[in-house]
């Protein structure tokens, strides 16, 4: 095919596709540098097996499954915070408590609908091409949503994340910051979904953090860093999956990776450039 970028723009589900992923991916960029700080990378990945069992409920009701997955993802980000704090077990096993309920809730509702159908699998691996406007709008709405409540709290979720017993002494409610990140990661997870699918959100929310922290000499440059490498591996994955006719979301993974990699080659031999 003898396309160029400029008439690749043209087409409305590319449009659609670079818009809605970009703001996804801007904002679980910035989500995900205090998830990776606070060791809590895994939360994504359970969250993302509890959307499955959300959309297999939105599939079985016969109601849009975004608008499902939203609210019983933050339920269940509420529920594994909750299991951690209230049975003293340690938040990788609340995690996947939660996580395996929800996977085999949403199997059986798949059964009970006669197998997995197409929109189900679409939401495994990604259908970024295939979003709608109101998607795209929803998208944008909930990322300035995320985006503007991480800005207002930037400060006591600096502090919880570097040292929460002084943040605590300090007098900031850490259980209330702890909550806000919760919930604002199932935000999240909830609008990745659709751009890579159940099986690699956690990929969006972990690679362009751990990218920027190869590089970055503090704290706000890596979320400049993160959020650079997490919208260019979209416009990039999306655009060479598109001529390659390959599945967009794995695309943009692997775009994501190879960021990754190359950023571990520039610490080891160029970094001071960057400091």
């Amino acid at each position: 095919m003898d396309f160029s970028f400029a008439q690749l723009l043209q087409y409305g589900f590319m449009q659609k596709a670079f818009v809605a992923g970009s703001f996804t991916a801007l904002t679980c960029s910035a989500l995900g540098l205090f998830l990776v700080l606070r060791n809590m990378s895994l939360i994504g990945d359970g969250l993302s097996h509890v959307s499955f069992g959300a959309i297999a409920l939105g599939l079985f009701m016969g109601v849009s499954p975004s608008y499902v997955a939203l609210p019983v993802v933050i339920v269940g980000s509420y529920l594994i915070l909750k299991i951690a704090q209230k049975t003293g077990v340690y938040s990788d096993t609340a995690i996947g408590i939660v996580s395996s309920v929800a996977i085999a809730s949403g199997v059986i509702l798949a059964s009970l609908s006669h197998g997995f159908n197409v929109d189900l699998l679409s939401y495994l691996f990604g259908s970024i091409l295939a979003v709608s406007w109101s998607e795209v709008w929803l998208s944008a709405i909930l990322s300035v949503v995320v985006l503007l409540l991480l800005f207002l709290s930037y400060w006591d979720l600096f502090s919880v994340t570097f040292d929460e017993e002084y943040a605590k002494v300090s007098g900031i409610k850490t259980e209330t910051i702890n909550t806000l990140l919760t919930v604002l990661t199932a935000v999240v997870v909830v609008l990745a979904v659709k751009v890579v699918g159940v099986m690699l959100v956690s990929a969006l929310l972990i690679l362009p953090a751990v990218s920027a922290l190869q590089i970055a000499s503090g704290f706000s440059k890596a979320f400049w860093y993160a959020g650079i490498f997490a919208v260019v591996s979209v416009l990039v994955g999306v655009t060479v999956s598109f001529f390659a006719d390959l599945p967009a979301g794995a695309t943009v993974v692997m775009i994501n990776a190879s960021i990754f990699a190359g950023m571990i080659g520039i610490r080891r031999f160029v970094s001071p450039c960057f400091r």
